[in-house]
């Protein structure tokens, strides 16, 4: 994907979230997600902060968490999450649908990752249908299996990755398969995904995320 089919999923995922967020009731939005430790809410409220994140605030904020991004991350989304009702968090989203700015540090298909992820880590213990585009899907899959910030190399090394619903491979070994969406949820330490995958690999990968 260039850089403006980039920006158009990105805006039409942010929109899609938002159609989705603005239905749910008060005991959904305090499910707990499949972003451990988290609840939608709190998942809803983190997508709210990447677009409004500046160089400052972020060297603040790690200077706060004492050097350590995720403690930042979860910091940030809890706050915003107890500061905002449900109607702002998907005000604040749909706000920043169109915007191109990302966290400090981010490359440009990092918010397409963001996106396309806690989508289903919000919809998925919900019980809602929340397909990912296969373009998009593709793209994150392609750009996170090789991305250390992931852990992805790690967890999928001595893995050959198949797609079932697109001409995409990656890796070599024993043959992982599933939808993108699936391959997509198990790069990014989701063990959810593997439901829906197959093949020789699976043990393997099924006992590196359990043992995570």
């Amino acid at each position: 994907m260039d850089t403006e089919a980039v920006h158009a999923a990105v805006e039409a995922e942010r929109l899609s979230l938002c159609a989705l967020l603005e239905k749910l009731d008060d005991a959904e939005w305090a499910t707990p997600s499949l972003c451990s430790g988290w609840t939608v809410r709190d998942v809803a409220a983190h997508l709210t902060t990447t677009t409004r994140t500046t160089p400052l605030s972020m060297v603040t904020g790690m200077i706060r968490a004492r050097g350590d991004f995720h403690r930042m991350t979860d910091r940030r989304a809890r706050a915003r999450a107890a500061a905002a009702t449900p109607a702002e968090l998907v005000t604040l989203l749909r706000e920043s649908a169109a915007s191109a700015r990302r966290m400090p540090g981010s490359g440009p298909l990092d918010p397409l990752v963001d996106l396309l992820v806690h989508g289903q880590d919000i919809a998925r213990p919900l019980g809602r249908d929340r397909p990912m585009p296969r373009a998009a899907a593709v793209a994150a899959l392609s750009y996170v299996a090789g991305n250390r910030f992931y852990h992805a190399p790690e967890r999928l090394d001595g893995l050959r990755l198949v797609a079932s619903d697109a001409p995409w491979t990656s890796g070599d070994g024993q043959e992982v398969r599933g939808t993108a969406a699936d391959l997509l949820l198990v790069a990014t330490g989701r063990p959810a995904g593997l439901a829906g995958l197959s093949g020789p690999g699976l043990d393997v990968l099924t006992a590196r995320m359990s043992a995570r």
